[in-house]
């Protein structure tokens, strides 16, 4: 069978990219050198790279039904269950139709009190704390706040949760990087440090998701919450989700609703340090829209520019850095007969970087995305929220919780690089920083921040 261009492999494995010490240069090096396609094999799975928008859109959107979710995913349901990242066929669409209704537009804007009111309450702490001119992990930071926030609007619990929850998903995120991608589940079982570790994590988070479904449950506690909506949604039959397919979604949204939006700010903090200009910009738009005012959902329609930013980070480093599918059926592409069984690979990485599409792909530049600019741009040159049937169902959650969270931040802080601290992008679930990133933070106009309005928090049903 003739296949595409790609590196030449080693004797037996072949290339196992993830397990060098850089794999994003890796891939990015191959791509600029064998194009739009390229193929290659880590040891038994044969992989066909896609680096073209008219490809991804073949498979993600033309062919999707010819594809399943990749081995690396599919291997990960030992901890993850079966909810919307992993799940396929008709049980997919069933839980994709049970959860849609919490996310449409009016549920989605009533946890906007929720979000700004969360990052009022820590930046009160760091100055209760005295952290003004500190140095912290920025990472971190905003892990624990875009934690407490998900927490809150899935269960409508305080932060006496917040502890076990974060502590387990750490370790399954550290535990997830590299090779250990790659591990079959029956690895699970291995007497390593790092495995108990792992596995203790994944029963840490099942005690506590399972001790709030069952109090959900109860009669008179529906609070309003995502997890009492999912209790209560039927699909046409009149079927129910179950505890273990709650539990599935709630790990998956507790996953993609925090870490993915901490990454997003994470990253966004880096670039804005770097870039003085843009973060000027971004001032003048919060003055002007704002004024030292916390924002609401209705703001965000006149926080362009904010949004901009967030939009342009997400492109420089995504946090869904790369999707991937396994081929059910051989089927064609550009001249290539791909079998099934073979793993195709996407990246957003690769495509934000690519210069016939983003002309100085490494520079930060908000204004990519005016209207007339963007308009440009390929649908799957950019695709940070995945694309067709299966694109992220809290797409407009997170690009309203990042612009809100930017905006009510930036306007009381400013954060800088602590020098000699070098900030490395690794591909794990998702792209962290492997050492964090370690910031400075300013304090800015002390007297507007003194005087900016601190809203209750409120729960999901009341905000």
């Amino acid at each position: 069978m003739r296949r595409p261009p790609g590196p030449k492999p080693h004797f037996l494995i072949g290339n196992v990219p993830l397990a060098s010490a850089d794999p994003l240069a890796v891939f990015l090096g191959w791509a600029r050198e064998f194009g739009d396609i390229f193929y290659y094999r880590a040891a038994w799975i044969h992989v066909y790279f896609l680096n073209h928008p008219d490809l991804i859109d073949a498979v993600l959107v033309r062919n999707y039904q010819n594809f399943l979710k990749d081995h690396v995913v599919r291997k990960s349901r030992w901890f993850f269950g079966d909810g919307l990242l992993t799940n396929e066929g008709e049980s997919w669409l069933r839980q994709r139709r049970l959860s849609q209704p919490a996310f449409h537009r009016e549920r989605i804007a009533s946890y906007a009190k929720i979000m700004t009111g969360y990052a009022e309450q820590m930046l009160t702490s760091w100055k209760d704390k005295n952290k003004d001119g500190e140095t912290c992990d920025i990472h971190q930071e905003m892990m624990q706040l875009t934690l407490r926030i998900v927490v809150r609007a899935l269960f409508n619990v305080e932060s006496e949760e917040v502890g076990e929850i974060s502590a387990a998903m750490n370790v399954l995120m550290r535990n997830s990087v590299g090779l250990r991608l790659l591990l079959p589940p029956i690895a699970r079982y291995l007497p390593t440090p790092a495995m108990i570790e792992f596995r203790r994590a994944v029963g840490r988070l099942d005690s506590t998701v399972y001790r709030i479904i069952a109090q959900r449950r109860e009669p008179g506690s529906d609070s309003g919450d995502l997890l009492s909506m999912l209790i209560q949604a039927r699909d046409e039959d009149g079927g129910r989700m179950t505890d273990k397919q709650l539990r599935d979604e709630v790990l998956t949204f507790l996953l993609a609703g925090h870490e993915t939006t901490a990454l997003a700010l994470s990253w966004t903090w880096f670039l804005l340090g770097q870039n003085p200009e843009t973060e000027k910009k971004l001032h003048q738009e919060l003055g002007r829209v704002l004024d030292g005012r916390v924002p609401t959902f209705a703001d965000l329609p006149a926080l362009s520019y904010a949004e901009r930013v967030i939009k342009e980070s997400l492109r420089l480093y995504p946090p869904a850095w790369g999707l991937a599918r396994t081929v059910i059926k051989e089927f064609e592409l550009v001249g290539y007969r791909i079998p099934p069984g073979a793993n195709v690979v996407m990246s957003t990485w690769i495509m934000h970087r690519d210069p016939k599409y983003f002309p100085e792909p490494e520079r930060f530049d908000p204004d990519r995305w005016l209207p007339e600019r963007a308009q440009k741009i390929p649908k799957f040159a950019y695709f940070p929220f995945g694309g067709g049937p299966r694109q992220c169902i809290g797409a407009s959650f997170a690009m309203m919780e990042a612009t809100l969270l930017l905006a009510t931040i930036a306007q009381r802080f400013q954060f800088r690089a602590e020098p000699g601290h070098l900030v490395t992008p690794t591909p794990s679930f998702t792209l962290r920083p492997k050492q964090g990133i370690r910031m400075r933070l300013e304090p800015r106009d002390s007297r507007r921040a003194a005087a900016a309005v601190h809203p209750p928090l409120s729960a999901p049903a009341e905000a």
